[in-house]
């Protein structure tokens, strides 16, 4: 009889041994892959970096892509995400956006607090309920159909508006209650809290309602034909060249942090300039952004915005190198400042047209014709409180001028 080879049984043990290993081994890889997309590796918190290099504080709205989140929110929900301040340990105020209307949020806006020549740290977490009270300091814009057609917008400081084809119809035809205007128009306000509902309601009673203060401000700003503060146009031989009223508008975002809304022109001039103006107001904020995008069917010699001169008693002030451009003057005997700011890069020439004609003297800003531009357009009362005269207003610009330059950096991690 043929012999059985023999292994001997630590042989056969330490053979077992090893693949009873590897099976485990390749067991807990595959739980451990598995695992790693369910809740019990998700992440709970990311940090949200917000870094201030200019050598003031900074309390600005600030953006989070949500493509920087996007693995966190395969496992947390979008409405369930909140905002805590690191140092405080408190949950701020947010605000989801979509920036470009495909229905689909893009950003978290919050806002945030640095020193000077620091860095301050936020925590991205689920709020587990927490809710962060409702208030009426916002950033707000509607269009009023009420008052014919008006686009309005606010937030804590600043108020503004401008008018829409009904309004202008209304002017052609010789009917009451007719603007004729693309100028942007200052409401001036004295109160953080929203204005605009409140003194519109009030105008259905009273025609006269927001030109009266009643302690939160009032409207005494002229704007007529004029450029308003950040009204645009082309200057040509002398002249600028104008648009009529805006002929449709969309609202992008009502707010609370941010309000964004755009406005469509129909074409002027020989040039047929036909633009469109996205602008959006953050809370916290004396300026409105304006992202003008235009064309024109000849080629332009230039694009230009401005600041009503009102009847030529106040005065301009022109620092073309640091992009800041100036009116200081005052309404019913208190100062008001208007500015504009933009990259100095894009400025051709900025002059003060002086002109017996009602509503066309303004200081003008030329910029390179290039399609698109941005500038930031707003003011300052005294009555508010934010700048008492010019030193205090320059002194505001230049701040704007700095954050344009330097803005704040948010990193995600």
């Amino acid at each position: 009889m043929e012999k059985m080879p023999y292994f001997g049984g630590a042989i056969i043990n330490n053979q077992f041994m090893k693949y009873k290993n590897a099976y485990k081994t390749a067991s807990f890889m595959m739980l451990f892959t598995f695992l790693s997309g369910t809740q019990l590796f998700a992440q709970k918190s990311l940090t949200v970096t917000v870094n201030n290099k200019l050598n003031f504080d900074r309390t600005e709205v600030v953006g989070v892509s949500k493509k920087s989140l996007a693995a966190f929110l395969k496992t947390n929900k979008e409405e369930s995400i909140g905002v805590k301040n690191k140092a405080t340990g408190k949950y701020e105020t947010l605000q989801w956006i979509d920036n470009d209307g495909d229905g689909v949020r893009d950003e978290l806006l919050f806002v945030a607090d640095v020193k000077a020549k620091s860095k301050a740290e936020y925590l991205l977490e689920d709020a587990k309920g927490n809710v962060v009270p409702a208030t009426n300091v916002v950033a707000y814009s509607r269009f009023v159909p009420e008052r014919t057609d008006d686009y309005t917008w606010e937030n804590d400081k600043v108020a503004f508006r401008t008018y829409g084809p009904d309004a202008q119809q209304r002017t052609e035809q010789k009917r009451e209650n007719g603007t004729l205007s693309s100028g942007i128009d200052l409401w001036l306000k004295r109160t953080p809290e929203s204005v605009i509902n409140k003194w519109y309601k009030g105008y259905q009673t009273d025609p006269m309602f927001y030109h009266k203060d009643r302690g939160e401000g009032y409207d005494p700003y002229h704007v007529g034909a004029s450029r308003g503060t950040g009204g645009t146009g082309v200057w040509e031989k002398d002249s600028l060249l104008v648009s009529k009223n805006f002929v449709s508008y969309k609202t992008i975002a009502a707010g609370p942090l941010r309000t964004v809304f755009e406005l469509t022109y129909a074409p002027y001039s020989d040039y047929e300039v036909k633009e469109v103006k996205r602008i959006s107001l953050d809370l916290g904020s004396n300026f409105s952004k304006f992202e003008v995008s235009y064309t024109a069917k000849k080629p332009l010699p230039n694009y230009a915005t401005g600041i009503t001169l009102h009847n030529n008693e106040g005065q301009a002030e022109v620092f073309a190198d640091k992009g800041i451009f100036v009116h200081n003057e005052k309404m019913d005997g208190t100062y008001i400042g208007e500015g504009i700011v933009m990259a100095p890069s894009i400025v051709q020439k900025a002059f003060v047209n002086k002109s017996k004609t009602k509503d066309q003297s303004n200081l003008i800003i030329l910029t390179n014709p290039a399609g698109k531009v941005t500038y930031y357009a707003g003011f300052a009362w005294e009555k508010a409180g934010q700048a008492t005269n010019n030193t205090e207003w320059n002194a505001l610009l230049n701040k704007q001028a700095q954050v344009l330059a330097s803005p704040l950096t948010v990193t995600v991690k």
